[in-house]
């Protein structure tokens, strides 16, 4: 009966050839634009100029520090969401307005998610969005509760903003 026997150099060896495969993909060259301008990106569809976020009817629900950090975050998750069709500035770029309507911050864990719900215009379309967002309580979340808030309602913009690239597909 022949025995295998792993030593802790097998396993380096193994464990490191392979992640040089995995990151060899990484390495891809990529051209620089000329004069550290940036290349537009070829994409069809409906290009975005800029964005609008309004959080009126969430500062009648929620108050103004929760309000303020949604129209502090979503636009730059929006942005992110969207990098492929954003064309800052472009003056026949569309706008993509945003209306957060309602944001409830749950108990944690799965069983009572954080949620946000909101409605969305680009070219005329009307987009209903609902994104939630799981929260794992943290130690420190009681020793810094405004931080901890906050954090959770940013990952509650990220979701809102991925889900509505979701729904709206340009």
């Amino acid at each position: 009966m022949s025995e295998f026997i792993v030593t802790r150099r097998w396993a380096i060896a193994g464990l490191s050839a392979f992640a040089a495969f995995e990151m060899s993909g990484c390495n891809s060259s990529q051209t620089p634009a000329p004069n550290g301008t940036v290349a537009p990106a070829a994409v069809s569809g409906v290009r975005i100029g800029s964005i609008e976020v309004d959080t009126a009817p969430l500062i009648a629900q929620s108050g103004n520090p929760t309000a303020q950090w949604v129209q502090n975050a979503l636009p730059s998750a929006l942005a992110q969401a969207f990098a492929a069709h954003m064309a800052p500035g472009d003056p026949s770029g569309a706008t993509l307005s945003v209306r957060v309507n309602s944001i409830y911050l749950g108990g944690g864990g799965p069983a009572d998610p954080d949620r946000m719900r909101g409605v969305a215009t680009l070219n005329g379309r009307q987009v209903s969005v609902r994104a939630t967002s799981t929260y794992i309580a943290n130690p420190t979340d009681q020793a810094l509760p405004e931080q901890a808030l906050q954090g959770r309602v940013n990952a509650l913009c990220q979701a809102f903003a991925y889900w509505l690239a979701r729904k709206i597909r340009i």
